[in-house]
């Protein structure tokens, strides 16, 4: 039997890709194959651009804002036909208290828009013109925090609430998007060791695995989303936290 997590001329979109898990993802995509990557943030890329070039991988790079509607319409039109893409872009600030902070609604309406609102955009622009091509892979990343109110005291609702939507989302666009041949899915990582997660404390020892996950251990599941050995997943969120949450 062939082997089927194999990205061999697909064409894939990665947002957030100047990120922990989203460079991590391009480099494990590159690792199966993959056709081409199309790459997305809201800040330069160079570094992981330049470390697939060197590598043959074809790529390109599109900085945009993703929680706007009009970026990721542009961005979509300029991608070109996608074969799968994976919604890594996400913020999560700690600095704020939503009790005390006169400004945290702003900053509420900030990570909603970024986290939940972007990948709504996003999947309005794919849906279409995957479907018209015959079909895709739509991966969006949530959180474990999405599942059981997040790991460590820090974390503030508002990170909370808009990852527990993008699971919500996951389910709701997987029936309405499986009919026309578009599989979407997700991914609940645990505390991940990015630069997301630099300055927060996690009770490690109170971990099954002792330890907080690597940006690796997402993008390989990822990319499995995204490859033809995942053709049967439609509104899966696969969780990955080392056995923190086990539904």
């Amino acid at each position: 039997m062939k082997n089927a997590i194999d990205l061999t001329g697909r064409r894939i979109l990665l947002t957030g890709a100047a990120g922990g898990i989203g460079a991590a993802t391009a480099r494990a995509c590159a690792a199966l194959g993959v056709g081409e990557l199309v790459l997305a943030d809201v800040g330069p890329m160079d570094d992981i651009v330049a470390e697939l070039r060197a590598q043959n991988v074809a790529v390109s790079a599109h900085q945009c804002d993703l929680s706007l509607r009009k970026d990721n319409a542009e961005l979509i039109a300029a991608a070109g036909p996608l074969d799968a893409a994976v919604a890594c872009a996400g913020i999560c600030p700690l600095e704020e208290d939503w009790l005390d902070d006169p400004d945290w609604d702003d900053v509420f309406h900030r990570v909603m828009d970024v986290n939940l609102l972007g990948p709504i955009h996003l999947c309005r622009e794919l849906l279409p013109a995957m479907a018209a091509r015959g079909g895709g892979q739509i991966v969006l990343i949530g959180s474990i925090g999405g599942r059981m109110g997040g790991t460590s005291p820090i974390v503030q609702p508002h990170y909370i609430a808009s990852k527990g939507g993008v699971h919500a989302l996951i389910w709701w666009l997987a029936q309405r998007a499986a009919p026309q041949g578009v599989l979407v899915n997700g991914i609940a990582p645990g505390p991940i060791a990015t630069a997301m997660t630099a300055t927060t404390v996690y009770p490690k020892e109170k971990y099954p695995l002792g330890r907080i996950g690597e940006p690796e251990e997402i993008a390989w599941p990822a990319a499995f989303l995204c490859s033809p050995a995942a053709s049967y997943f439609s509104g899966a969120i696969l969780d990955v936290n080392g056995g923190l949450f086990v539904s």
